[in-house]
């Protein structure tokens, strides 16, 4: 064979080798995508029940209070400012229920820009915008309604529970109980031993905190003492923490609080009240739960004695409500409502509260 005719095959042999190979190529290209448009039509075909379930993400809109478990009527979404101090076990123990339930109503409790937290600071900060609501152990008073009016709204106070003022005293004092009367006599400085009021001689040491400290104080003054002041024999402390412990370690000392907050102590005991001598009702349930068997057992609060009245000093605690046609009072009159519900009137018994329906 010539070298002419030899080059002539080499070159044709790779012109079809080279052919081969992009034919090839394309054959397995076009079947790859044959292949592709089957498993996608198999897929927009097969049964939803075959395929792998993928959770929805949560729905953060408008309607999650709807379609999760939380069912208050008329509840705003958003954060609402609310403040009071008697509240502290309603704010841990119910707040917190409907805080779990209803994610979207956001309450942050506030406190006052200066002095301690209480009815009036909350009423005042109300007044001042600062709140959207509040929660307080006293009636608004007729001065502060007309502050609120000036501004523009007026309040609406919404009783959502009972609470008692309970005595507290050393729990070696043997006295059988207090009028009221006596009470008043103590904390204005005209009986200053137990010894006039038929107990053993032995000085009184009187507590109470300020003023400026909230409702219960306020509420003491203006129903117990009529409105007179503290006498001179008075000491001032900041908390009731405090104010017990003064009290376990003095045999003389007084002090008065909320009941929840006296009644089930381990280191006081609360007294028994009557309107008249003799006629004494204790703020717990008897029989009374002795120091050696506390805290496995607590007294519980006399509720039956403060529903009826028998219990000489109880008082309403209200949701304090700005009407004002706006969200402050949606949120505001929504969750009283809310407390007053069966679940919410369990709950505030729970706390240690005297349901009010």
């Amino acid at each position: 064979m010539s070298q002419k005719n030899e080059t002539l095959s080499l070159f044709l042999a790779a012109v079809i080798t080279i052919g081969l190979i992009f034919g090839g190529l394309w054959f397995f290209m076009a079947r790859w995508a044959q292949l592709n448009k089957l498993v996608a039509n198999q897929s927009e075909n097969s049964n939803p029940r075959d395929a792998i379930s993928v959770p929805k993400p949560i729905d953060t809109g408008k309607t999650s209070n709807t379609i999760s478990k939380c069912d208050v009527p008329n509840l705003p979404e958003g954060t609402f400012n609310y403040g009071g101090r008697t509240w502290a076990p309603i704010r841990k123990d119910v707040d917190s229920v409907l805080q779990s339930q209803c994610s979207l109503f956001i309450l942050r409790y506030t406190q006052p820009p200066s002095g301690e937290s209480g009815s009036g600071t909350g009423i005042r900060m109300l007044i001042d915008n600062q709140l959207a609501f509040s929660q307080s152990s006293r009636s608004v008073k007729a001065e502060e309604n007309a502050e609120a009016k000036q501004k523009g709204f007026s309040f609406k106070e919404i009783p959502v529970a009972i609470d008692g003022i309970a005595i507290a005293v050393n729990l070696n004092l043997n006295i059988p109980g207090l009028t009221v009367a006596q009470l008043k006599d103590i904390y204005t400085g005209k009986i200053t031993n137990w010894q006039q009021v038929g107990g053993p001689n032995l000085p009184i040491i009187v507590y109470s905190r300020s003023k400026e400290a909230g409702g219960t104080v306020e509420f003491f003054v203006e129903n117990i003492l009529n409105k007179e002041n503290f006498g001179a024999n008075v000491s001032y402390i900041g908390t009731t923490t405090e104010a017990v412990r003064k009290v376990a370690a003095s045999p003389g000392g007084i002090y008065y609080a909320s009941a929840p907050e006296v009644v089930p102590q381990c280191m006081i005991k609360s007294l028994p009240l009557g309107r008249t001598s003799g006629q004494f009702v204790p703020p717990y349930q008897e029989p009374f739960v002795p120091p050696s068997e506390c805290p496995t057992k607590r007294n519980q609060l006399n509720t039956q004695a403060f529903r009826s009245g028998d219990y000489a000093i109880t008082r309403n605690l209200f949701v304090i409500v700005k009407q004002n046609s706006q969200t402050d009072q949606q949120a505001g009159e929504a969750y009283a409502n809310w407390l007053l519900t069966p679940q919410g009137q369990e709950l505030i018994q729970k706390a240690g509260f005297v349901r009010i329906k």
